[in-house]
């Protein structure tokens, strides 16, 4: 592996971590991520695979994780997928970031940051 594949992971687009991520990529998947934010709480990470920014916050994200069983996770690759992104804004009130964290209550956001402020232990709480 070379050295920028050392520090910021393999291939990003396909997170491989401790988490067991769930991919949004299509409008049903985001429907049923709302519905399941009834049950219990779930955060989505929407991540640009071309960005050095977003992949350093995957990883430290994917390495603070510890909510597993309380909070589900879903990974949305926005470059492959910004229509999901673009509906994720509009339906949730959400202005669109990247490297972003939205966490999902009762159907509600009732999280979201980006960038440098993406941390696991921030929104542990809501689950």
């Amino acid at each position: 592996m070379s050295l920028f594949g050392s520090l910021f992971g393999g291939n990003p687009s396909e997170p491989s971590s401790k988490i067991n991520w769930i991919n949004l990529t299509d409008l049903n998947d985001l429907e049923a991520m709302i519905q399941e934010s009834f049950e219990h709480p779930v955060v989505v990470f929407k991540h640009s695979t071309r960005c050095s920014i977003s992949r350093m916050a995957l990883r430290q994200f994917e390495t603070d994780w510890n909510l597993e069983g309380k909070i589900t996770p879903y990974f949305l690759d926005l470059l492959e997928y910004r229509s999901i992104s673009n509906a994720i804004a509009e339906r949730l009130g959400v202005v669109h970031q990247s490297p972003q964290v939205i966490v999902v209550k009762a159907g509600q956001a009732v999280y979201d940051v980006s960038h440098e402020a993406i941390q696991v232990s921030a929104f542990a709480s809501l689950g």
